[in-house]
Protein backbone atom coordinates (compact mmCIF):
# COMPACT_ATOMS: atom_id res chain seq x y z
CA UNK A 1 0.00 0.00 0.00
CA UNK A 2 1.14 3.64 -0.62
CA UNK A 3 -0.35 5.06 2.39
CA UNK A 4 0.85 3.59 5.41
CA UNK A 5 -1.41 3.44 8.25
CA UNK A 6 0.12 6.20 10.98
CA UNK A 7 -2.49 5.54 13.95
CA UNK A 8 -2.19 2.00 15.48
CA UNK A 9 -5.25 0.38 13.65
CA UNK A 10 -5.81 2.81 10.52
CA UNK A 11 -10.02 3.01 9.15
CA UNK A 12 -9.94 0.32 6.61
CA UNK A 13 -7.27 -2.24 8.26
CA UNK A 14 -9.87 -2.33 11.57
CA UNK A 15 -11.85 -5.56 11.06
CA UNK A 16 -15.39 -3.32 11.31
CA UNK A 17 -17.43 -2.44 8.00
CA UNK A 18 -17.39 1.03 7.06
CA UNK A 19 -18.84 2.55 4.24
CA UNK A 20 -16.67 4.49 1.84
CA UNK A 21 -16.85 6.86 -0.94
CA UNK A 22 -14.78 5.59 -3.70
CA UNK A 23 -12.80 8.86 -5.14
CA UNK A 24 -10.76 6.83 -7.70
CA UNK A 25 -9.73 3.32 -9.35
CA UNK A 26 -6.25 2.34 -9.48
CA UNK A 27 -4.55 -0.64 -10.86
CA UNK A 28 -4.59 -4.73 -9.84
CA UNK A 29 -8.40 -4.67 -8.52
CA UNK A 30 -7.78 -1.39 -6.33
CA UNK A 31 -9.21 2.08 -5.53
CA UNK A 32 -8.38 4.86 -3.40
CA UNK A 33 -11.57 5.95 -0.65
CA UNK A 34 -12.15 8.86 0.86
CA UNK A 35 -11.78 8.41 4.89
CA UNK A 36 -11.65 11.26 7.46
CA UNK A 37 -8.10 10.82 7.86
CA UNK A 38 -7.16 10.83 4.11
CA UNK A 39 -7.62 8.79 1.46
CA UNK A 40 -6.26 5.51 1.63
CA UNK A 41 -6.12 1.92 -0.87
CA UNK A 42 -8.76 -0.62 -0.72
CA UNK A 43 -9.79 -3.82 -2.70
CA UNK A 44 -12.30 -3.63 -4.78
CA UNK A 45 -11.58 -7.57 -6.60
CA UNK A 46 -15.09 -8.32 -5.12
CA UNK A 47 -17.39 -5.65 -6.17
CA UNK A 48 -17.74 -3.53 -9.92
CA UNK A 49 -17.34 -0.31 -8.32
CA UNK A 50 -17.14 3.18 -10.24
CA UNK A 51 -16.12 6.65 -8.90
CA UNK A 52 -18.62 8.48 -6.82
CA UNK A 53 -19.73 4.73 -5.10
CA UNK A 54 -19.97 4.28 -1.39
CA UNK A 55 -18.74 0.93 -0.54
CA UNK A 56 -18.70 -1.27 2.82
CA UNK A 57 -15.11 -1.35 3.42
CA UNK A 58 -13.89 -4.43 6.02
CA UNK A 59 -10.31 -5.18 6.62
CA UNK A 60 -9.12 -3.15 3.54
CA UNK A 61 -11.71 -4.99 0.91
CA UNK A 62 -14.86 -3.39 -0.35
CA UNK A 63 -17.34 -6.56 0.31
CA UNK A 64 -20.55 -4.99 -1.16
CA UNK A 65 -21.76 -1.76 -3.11
CA UNK A 66 -24.11 0.48 -1.72
CA UNK A 67 -27.21 2.05 -4.03
CA UNK A 68 -27.01 3.91 -6.67
CA UNK A 69 -28.52 7.01 -8.31
CA UNK A 70 -31.80 5.61 -9.62
CA UNK A 71 -31.59 2.38 -7.87
CA UNK A 72 -33.84 1.07 -5.23
CA UNK A 73 -31.41 0.05 -2.86
CA UNK A 74 -32.36 -3.02 -2.30
CA UNK A 75 -30.76 -6.61 -1.43
CA UNK A 76 -29.81 -6.68 -5.05
CA UNK A 77 -27.46 -3.83 -4.48
CA UNK A 78 -25.49 -5.98 -1.96
CA UNK A 79 -25.83 -8.98 -3.81
CA UNK A 80 -26.08 -8.93 -7.52
CA UNK A 81 -26.69 -12.24 -8.08
CA UNK A 82 -29.88 -11.95 -6.22
CA UNK A 83 -31.06 -9.21 -9.21
CA UNK A 84 -33.33 -10.70 -11.83
CA UNK A 85 -31.50 -12.59 -14.14
CA UNK A 86 -29.59 -10.91 -17.55
CA UNK A 87 -30.29 -11.69 -20.67
CA UNK A 88 -27.15 -12.48 -21.84
CA UNK A 89 -26.18 -15.97 -19.52
CA UNK A 90 -23.60 -17.08 -21.61
CA UNK A 91 -21.69 -13.99 -20.94
CA UNK A 92 -22.43 -13.96 -17.01
CA UNK A 93 -21.46 -17.57 -17.13
CA UNK A 94 -17.93 -16.56 -19.35
CA UNK A 95 -17.21 -13.95 -16.21
CA UNK A 96 -17.81 -15.98 -13.53
CA UNK A 97 -15.67 -18.93 -15.22
CA UNK A 98 -12.59 -15.93 -15.87
CA UNK A 99 -13.73 -14.74 -12.19
CA UNK A 100 -12.98 -18.74 -10.75
CA UNK A 101 -9.68 -19.06 -13.03
CA UNK A 102 -8.09 -15.54 -11.66
CA UNK A 103 -8.62 -16.04 -8.29
CA UNK A 104 -7.06 -19.58 -8.63
CA UNK A 105 -4.19 -18.41 -10.27
CA UNK A 106 -3.75 -15.60 -7.51
CA UNK A 107 -3.50 -17.76 -4.84
CA UNK A 108 -1.95 -20.52 -6.34
CA UNK A 109 1.17 -17.82 -7.54
CA UNK A 110 0.58 -15.97 -3.72
CA UNK A 111 1.56 -19.63 -1.81
CA UNK A 112 4.39 -20.20 -4.10
CA UNK A 113 5.73 -16.65 -3.18
CA UNK A 114 5.82 -17.67 0.30
CA UNK A 115 7.91 -20.39 0.41
CA UNK A 116 10.81 -17.85 -0.30
CA UNK A 117 9.76 -15.75 2.23
CA UNK A 118 8.72 -17.69 4.66
CA UNK A 119 10.87 -20.87 4.06
CA UNK A 120 13.58 -20.64 6.91
CA UNK A 121 11.18 -19.06 9.57
CA UNK A 122 9.01 -21.62 9.13
CA UNK A 123 11.57 -24.40 10.03
CA UNK A 124 12.78 -21.66 12.97
CA UNK A 125 9.52 -22.00 14.28
CA UNK A 126 8.47 -26.00 13.75
CA UNK A 127 11.58 -26.78 15.91
CA UNK A 128 10.79 -24.22 18.66
CA UNK A 129 7.16 -25.36 18.88
CA UNK A 130 8.74 -29.12 18.75
CA UNK A 131 10.56 -28.35 21.80
CA UNK A 132 7.59 -26.77 23.40
CA UNK A 133 5.88 -29.29 22.83
CA UNK A 134 8.79 -32.17 24.09
CA UNK A 135 9.22 -30.00 27.28
CA UNK A 136 5.04 -30.51 27.70
CA UNK A 137 3.85 -27.59 26.44
CA UNK A 138 0.50 -26.68 24.80
CA UNK A 139 -1.22 -25.23 21.85
CA UNK A 140 -3.67 -21.95 22.26
CA UNK A 141 -4.99 -21.22 19.02
CA UNK A 142 -7.29 -18.10 18.57
CA UNK A 143 -8.56 -15.31 15.88
CA UNK A 144 -11.83 -13.69 15.15
CA UNK A 145 -14.38 -14.61 12.23
CA UNK A 146 -12.74 -16.34 9.53
CA UNK A 147 -9.76 -16.47 11.54
CA UNK A 148 -11.69 -18.27 14.15
CA UNK A 149 -12.64 -20.68 11.86
CA UNK A 150 -8.65 -21.38 10.99
CA UNK A 151 -7.69 -21.49 14.21
CA UNK A 152 -9.93 -23.99 15.35
CA UNK A 153 -8.55 -25.90 12.53
CA UNK A 154 -5.11 -25.66 13.22
CA UNK A 155 -5.72 -26.95 16.80
CA UNK A 156 -8.03 -29.54 15.41
CA UNK A 157 -5.28 -30.98 12.78
CA UNK A 158 -2.27 -30.74 16.04
CA UNK A 159 -4.70 -32.39 18.48
CA UNK A 160 -6.64 -35.30 16.51
CA UNK A 161 -3.70 -35.80 13.69
CA UNK A 162 -4.00 -38.59 11.05
CA UNK A 163 -2.24 -41.43 12.05
CA UNK A 164 0.68 -42.17 12.79
CA UNK A 165 1.38 -38.39 13.94
CA UNK A 166 2.14 -37.02 17.03
CA UNK A 167 -0.74 -35.76 18.59
CA UNK A 168 -0.49 -32.32 21.20
CA UNK A 169 -2.57 -30.57 23.30
CA UNK A 170 -4.49 -27.68 21.62
CA UNK A 171 -6.90 -25.76 22.29
CA UNK A 172 -8.87 -22.96 20.09
CA UNK A 173 -9.90 -20.64 22.09
CA UNK A 174 -13.17 -19.16 20.92
CA UNK A 175 -14.79 -22.93 20.86
CA UNK A 176 -16.71 -22.16 24.15
CA UNK A 177 -19.83 -20.18 23.47
CA UNK A 178 -20.35 -19.44 27.36
CA UNK A 179 -16.86 -18.55 27.84
CA UNK A 180 -16.65 -16.08 25.18
CA UNK A 181 -20.04 -14.29 25.76
CA UNK A 182 -19.81 -14.16 29.31
CA UNK A 183 -15.92 -12.69 29.18
CA UNK A 184 -16.98 -10.16 26.31
CA UNK A 185 -19.99 -8.55 28.11
CA UNK A 186 -18.24 -8.68 31.76
CA UNK A 187 -14.39 -7.13 30.43
CA UNK A 188 -14.61 -6.32 27.00
CA UNK A 189 -14.42 -8.10 23.87
CA UNK A 190 -10.42 -6.88 23.53
CA UNK A 191 -9.77 -9.22 26.25
CA UNK A 192 -11.80 -11.97 25.53
CA UNK A 193 -8.28 -14.60 24.50
CA UNK A 194 -5.88 -12.49 26.35
CA UNK A 195 -7.94 -13.13 29.95
CA UNK A 196 -8.31 -16.82 29.28
CA UNK A 197 -4.94 -17.28 28.43
CA UNK A 198 -3.87 -15.60 31.95
CA UNK A 199 -6.12 -18.19 33.61
CA UNK A 200 -5.07 -21.20 31.25
CA UNK A 201 -1.66 -20.15 29.84
CA UNK A 202 2.25 -20.89 31.59
CA UNK A 203 5.67 -20.48 30.44
CA UNK A 204 6.52 -22.61 27.40
CA UNK A 205 2.97 -23.09 26.11
CA UNK A 206 2.30 -21.56 22.28
CA UNK A 207 -0.35 -18.94 21.36
CA UNK A 208 -0.79 -19.02 17.63
CA UNK A 209 -2.93 -15.91 16.80
CA UNK A 210 -4.25 -15.39 13.31
CA UNK A 211 -5.76 -11.92 12.06
CA UNK A 212 -5.92 -10.62 8.48
CA UNK A 213 -5.19 -6.93 9.09
CA UNK A 214 -2.98 -7.77 12.04
CA UNK A 215 -4.94 -5.24 14.50
CA UNK A 216 -7.16 -7.19 15.87
CA UNK A 217 -7.62 -5.68 19.53
CA UNK A 218 -8.04 -8.94 21.35
CA UNK A 219 -5.66 -10.93 19.22
CA UNK A 220 -2.55 -8.25 20.03
CA UNK A 221 -4.06 -8.20 23.38
CA UNK A 222 -3.61 -11.68 23.77
CA UNK A 223 0.10 -11.89 22.09
CA UNK A 224 1.04 -9.66 24.82
CA UNK A 225 -0.52 -11.56 27.85
CA UNK A 226 1.20 -14.64 26.08
CA UNK A 227 4.53 -12.59 26.04
CA UNK A 228 4.36 -11.54 29.20
CA UNK A 229 3.60 -15.80 30.36
CA UNK A 230 6.91 -16.61 28.57
CA UNK A 231 4.99 -18.40 25.58
CA UNK A 232 6.33 -19.02 22.32
CA UNK A 233 4.47 -16.62 20.00
CA UNK A 234 3.31 -17.30 16.45
CA UNK A 235 1.39 -14.91 14.38
CA UNK A 236 -0.33 -14.88 11.09
CA UNK A 237 -1.23 -11.37 9.68
CA UNK A 238 -2.01 -9.74 6.08
CA UNK A 239 -1.29 -6.53 4.38
CA UNK A 240 1.86 -5.34 5.75
CA UNK A 241 1.36 -7.05 8.72
CA UNK A 242 -0.37 -3.96 10.58
CA UNK A 243 0.47 -3.53 14.36
CA UNK A 244 1.71 -7.42 14.70
CA UNK A 245 4.41 -6.17 12.71
CA UNK A 246 5.49 -3.56 14.84
CA UNK A 247 7.85 -3.56 18.04
CA UNK A 248 8.90 -7.20 17.73
CA UNK A 249 5.23 -8.23 19.08
CA UNK A 250 5.61 -12.07 18.08
CA UNK A 251 8.31 -14.80 18.31
CA UNK A 252 7.61 -15.60 15.00
CA UNK A 253 5.49 -13.48 12.39
CA UNK A 254 4.17 -14.65 8.96
CA UNK A 255 2.73 -12.42 6.63
CA UNK A 256 0.94 -12.89 3.94
CA UNK A 257 1.30 -9.95 1.26
CA UNK A 258 -1.85 -9.64 0.12
CA UNK A 259 -4.47 -6.83 -0.26
CA UNK A 260 -7.26 -9.40 -0.50
CA UNK A 261 -8.96 -11.01 2.93
CA UNK A 262 -10.04 -14.06 1.28
CA UNK A 263 -6.45 -14.60 -0.80
CA UNK A 264 -5.20 -13.66 3.16
CA UNK A 265 -6.74 -16.57 4.55
CA UNK A 266 -5.94 -19.30 1.95
CA UNK A 267 -2.62 -18.66 2.35
CA UNK A 268 -2.68 -18.22 6.00
CA UNK A 269 -3.97 -22.19 6.45
CA UNK A 270 -1.42 -22.95 3.86
CA UNK A 271 1.24 -21.88 6.41
CA UNK A 272 -0.66 -23.72 9.13
CA UNK A 273 -0.69 -26.68 8.09
CA UNK A 274 3.45 -26.67 6.72
CA UNK A 275 3.80 -25.68 9.96
CA UNK A 276 2.22 -29.06 11.65
CA UNK A 277 3.80 -31.07 8.73
CA UNK A 278 7.27 -29.37 9.91
CA UNK A 279 6.73 -29.46 13.69
CA UNK A 280 5.53 -33.35 13.33
CA UNK A 281 8.60 -33.94 11.57
CA UNK A 282 10.89 -33.18 14.26
CA UNK A 283 8.90 -34.52 17.06
CA UNK A 284 9.12 -37.79 15.06
CA UNK A 285 13.18 -37.16 14.49
CA UNK A 286 12.56 -36.98 10.82
CA UNK A 287 14.64 -34.01 10.37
Amino acid sequence: MTEPCHDEVCVTCSDAAVPMRVLRLLEDGLALVETESGPEEVSVALVDVRPGDVVLVHAKEAIAIGPREGESGGIEALYPFLAPAPADREAVVADLCASTRRKAEEIVALRRSLVALHAERLVACARAMAAAFDAGGRLFAFGNGGSSTDAQAVAQVFAAPPEPARAVAAVPLAQDVALLTALSNDVGYELVFARQLAALGRRGDVAVGLSTSGGSANVLNAMAEASRRGMLTVGLVGYDGGPMAQEDRVAYLFVVPSASVHRIQEAQITLCHVLWELTQRVLTGET
